[in-house]
Parts: C-alpha cells; structure tokens; sequence
C-alpha cells in the first residue's frame, strides 16, 4: 500500500443520481442505498473521469495510502459484472456519439478500417487516418477493450505522430494504438499493470514500441519489456527507435 491518487465520494453530497457510475470504465463506482460508493481501491485509478459527471460536486481526487490499481483485479470485476447481467450504458442515439451522462474522453469506439487509397495523397488528395479505435492514452483504455483482441499494438511515445509524416500509414496502419509519455506521466507501474493485463486479459498478439531517440523516451520500451516478462501469455515486443525528424533508425526484438 503506497500514498496515490484516488476518488473520493463525499455521501453528504451525493444524491445518488448516478451519472457517474457509467463514466468508470473499470466499473469501481455503483450506487448502494442510494448513495455512489467506491467498491475497492484498487479498481480505481485515480484519473478522476468520472468528476465532471457529478452535478453535486461530490466527487473528488485525493492523496491517501491505498491499494494499487490492479487491471487483473478490474478485468476480473468488469466479468463477473457481466456474468451476473448488470445493465451496461445506453447505446448511444446518434453515430459515434456517446451515451448521456459518459465521459467522451474514455468512451469506448472502434472504426472501420478505411479503403486503400486509389490516388496517392498529396496537396489535393488528404491521407486517411489508420486509427482504428479511441480513446488511445494508454491510462484511458480498458485492459479488455474488444479492440485489443488479436490485435497488434503499438505503443507509441507522444511525440512520435508529431516527429513522423509518415506515421498512419507506415507505423499504424492495421494497428491498435496506445499512447504514454514516461517522462510527463509518473505512473510507470500503471503502464506495467495495464501492459501485463492487455497481454494476459485482452489478448493482443504483438507489441511494438515505438519511441523517440531523446534519453528520456526509452523508459517506454523498459516498461513494455518488463510487462511482458510478468505476462503469463508469451508476446513478441518489438522496440523501433525514432529520430527528432522522424525517421525510424533503429530496430530490434526485445
């Protein structure tokens, strides 16, 4: 048990209206006897999507000793939510929009694929995007997102889209996409959690990493290696190095 972030309910506050309990991807949050609770700290990872669905103001993100958020422990929780029939969100009304009272930012999509192109793209003929699901911050996708299913992804730093022109149709084309920046983001240990999760729960077939070739990026591939290492599943991680101009110079299998 260590000091984190985590939501906190204030009952007195709380209605138990509900709005926030489909805005919980791991489903930490459900109304009992009329008030929102928290069923385990470590369901909760303390990002806090579910506060701007509170319109009492009851929820809030605080530091205290708590457990570690555990995807093993979320995606174990979100199937026995299932297997006992709990009502998930209602679909939503208008294409790709989400269900009222959800947080947009971790609404679960996926995209059709996009045709190959008959022109090639040029200053008349856009690039089509390759992105085939959101969201894409690595701390906002769900372990078992159906997405990952078989899925190859790629584990890209940030900056990467930005350094690379190239980058939808060369690096993630037919790709899931996770996004992480291990310099800015301080929970190394959530990324390997998630990571070991979406290997053993949500049954992605590869891992490519793809990272910049300042110092402080290669801390990415470190995580992605040593959630493959706890892993029961065996995946092969492959780490693709990129320079500031966005040219990939340097490859290997980790």
């Amino acid at each position: 048990m260590s000091v984190r972030k985590i939501v906190h309910i204030d009952e007195e506050l709380c209605d138990g209206c509900g709005d926030c309990v489909p805005s919980c991807a791991e489903g930490a949050i459900k109304i009992i006897d009329g008030k929102a609770k928290l069923l385990a700290d470590n369901l909760c990872d303390g990002l806090g999507a579910c506060l701007g669905e509170c319109p009492q103001g009851a929820i809030t993100v605080e530091e205290r000793a708590a457990d570690a958020f555990d995807e093993e422990a979320v995606a174990e929780h979100l199937g026995q939510a299932h297997d006992a029939g709990e009502p998930k969100p209602a679909p939503p009304t208008i294409p790709n929009m989400p269900p009222a009272g959800s947080c947009p930012g971790s609404q679960i999509r996926q995209f059709a694929p996009q045709p190959a192109p008959v022109t090639a793209p040029g200053p008349d003929v856009p690039a089509d995007s390759a992105l085939r699901q959101w969201p894409v911050q690595l701390h906002l996708i769900p372990p078992t997102a159906p997405f990952l299913k078989g899925a190859n992804l790629l584990l890209a730093a940030d900056c990467a889209a930005f350094a690379s022109g190239e980058f939808h149709p060369t690096h993630l084309a037919g790709k899931a996409l996770a996004i992480a920046c291990p310099k800015l983001d301080h929970s190394q240990d959530a990324y390997r959690q998630k990571l070991t999760a979406m290997i053993d729960a949500g049954g992605i077939d590869t891992l490519t990493v793809l990272i910049m070739e300042v110092p402080c990026c290669s801390g990415l591939a470190g995580v992605a290696r040593e959630a493959a290492e706890q892993a029961k599943r065996n995946v092969p991680v492959k780490r693709m190095v990129m320079s500031l101009q966005g040219d990939v110079f340097d490859e290997e299998w980790l």
